[in-house]
């Protein structure tokens, strides 16, 4: 776990639940900066609720499968009042570590696929996905045939790793068309330069070699044995 650094300060709880044929990882977040803070609870590596404070709402975002349940009432008003008492101890352990040196850790390359096998002309979502990154958030760009795309984006909240570094996912909703190239670039105070990663619409068309190879085979073959067979019949004759 990274030490408390000066711009953020985070609190982790974890409470890991073990029966005879399951395990499972329920921990709650707890995070603030001068300007904007973080309140979010997750189960299993999913984020479950978290607190929207532009919106100033709770919010749960979970696909419309999911069984449908609730958090008690007042976790909002509960994640505000954190949120205060987070930035009181904020200014305190600015003053306390205000000669400590500021740690940037870059995140690795960013990983980008489909949510679904891509069909030509139909709806689907390309993800990118960001890790290993400290402090959070990164900024997050996509393009589609080298043209900036604003619209159809979206990103996470921060997500903790165990190792005290971030993850976060963003999403294009886009329709596949062949030939298209799309792109992510990752910003982040600890890189150099932005990081970029491509993706272009490849649908692979039914292959006919293999097809054609057996048939071919196949005809030699049969040719062979009436080859065989005729020199049969005409050795037999002569002898």
């Amino acid at each position: 776990m990274k030490t408390m650094k000066m711009k953020v300060l985070l609190f982790l709880s974890c409470v890991v639940c073990v029966s005879a044929d399951v395990q499972h990882e329920d921990f709650n977040i707890r995070g603030c900066s001068k300007t904007d803070g973080e309140f979010m609870y997750a189960l299993d590596g999913e984020e479950m609720w978290y607190a929207d404070f532009v919106n100033k709402k709770g919010v749960m975002p979970l696909p419309s499968f999911v069984d449908d349940f609730r958090y008690q009432e007042g976790a909002y008003e509960s994640a505000v009042a954190n949120l205060q008492i987070c930035k009181t101890n904020l200014d305190i352990c600015i003053k306390v570590y205000k000669d400590v040196p500021r740690e940037l850790d870059p995140p690795s390359s960013p990983v980008v696929y489909t949510e679904e096998d891509v069909e030509i002309g139909e709806k689907n979502t390309l993800i990118c996905h960001v890790t290993g990154f400290y402090p959070a958030p990164v900024k997050v760009h996509w393009t589609k045939n080298e043209e900036k795309v604003t619209e159809e984006t979206s990103i996470n909240v921060p997500y903790l790793n165990k190792d005290g570094s971030f993850v976060q996912i963003s999403r294009l909703q886009f329709t596949p068309q062949q030939g298209d190239i799309y792109s992510c670039t990752v910003e982040h105070p600890a890189l150099n330069e932005p990081l970029t990663r491509f993706w272009d619409v490849k649908v692979q068309q039914p292959s006919v070699g293999p097809a054609v190879f057996c048939g071919l085979g196949l005809t030699i073959g049969l040719l062979g044995v009436a080859a065989g067979t005729f020199f049969l019949i005409k050795g037999n004759e002569c002898s």
